[in-house]
């Protein structure tokens, strides 16, 4: 009976280990998080913000994201969630901000979902249409607020540290990466490259065409010359024979 508890032992600390694991793992996996997780500088994105319900006996009913202030965003437009409610909430900003040649005094700060509902065991996204992204950042971070029927909120609001473990609440973050080849991005780099390239050859055959036309110059010139001189020759030659036959 001994021997046969000592075998179970094992088994039952594997399991425990195990279960431990696993709800150390549970939240990390259960936040509010941007979808996809990456976005180009400079450029406008659609973002989707999903939300898992991490309660077993209750429905979250609100989401409130608020955007980076440091970094405002002059473009928010929400996409209609079939039975939820939206709310843009736009603030003045300290100072004003310049897109597409116009100057733009305020921005939405905050976007708040409400009237639906997430049940256990469910997740809903709430896309956004968000621009013009900075390109003097890395990442944007989105502070959420996720509320429940029982009255319960958890504020994702921490934001994540490179090189540190991961908040017990972590805001959502998005990633700026540089514009991809073929981008708006690029393709603005590579237009004023191949326009660059193009004044270059431009200015080349110019000067090729130059070149040319100063070569001809210079051979008809040679060619007016010697033929001046093959003329002055011939008058020479024909004024001594005249003199010959007249002797």
């Amino acid at each position: 009976m001994n021997a046969m508890r000592l075998r179970r032992l094992p088994v039952l600390g594997c399991l425990t280990a195990g279960g431990l694991v696993l709800l150390a793992a549970g939240p990390a996996f259960a936040h509010v998080s941007v979808q996809p997780g990456q976005a180009e500088k400079g450029g406008y994105s659609t973002i989707n913000f999903k939300v898992p319900n991490e309660r077993d006996d209750s429905s979250t009913v609100k989401l409130e994201v608020t955007l980076p202030a440091d970094h405002p965003l002059a473009s928010v437009m929400p996409q209609p969630v079939p039975g939820w409610d939206v709310k843009v909430t736009k603030s003045k900003l300290p100072k004003p901000m310049e897109m597409h040649g116009e100057k733009i005094n305020e921005a939405v700060t905050k976007v708040t979902w409400t009237g639906g509902k997430i049940e256990p065991g469910m997740f809903q996204q709430f896309p956004l249409s968000v621009g013009q992204l900075p390109d003097d950042a890395d990442q944007l971070a989105f502070k959420a607020l996720q509320t429940y029927d029982n009255k319960e909120v958890v504020r994702w609001i921490e934001e994540p540290k490179e090189g540190a473990a991961e908040p017990e609440n972590p805001a959502p973050v998005l990633k700026l990466v540089a514009p991809a080849e073929g981008s708006d991005g690029a393709a603005a780099a590579s237009g004023q490259d191949k326009d660059s390239e193009k004044a270059g050859a431009e200015n080349s055959a110019s000067k090729d065409a130059s070149d040319d036309e100063d070569g001809s110059d210079t051979t008809a010139r040679v060619l007016g010359i010697a033929g001046i001189v093959i003329g002055a020759a011939g008058v020479v030659f024909g004024v001594v024979a005249s003199r010959r036959r007249s002797v």
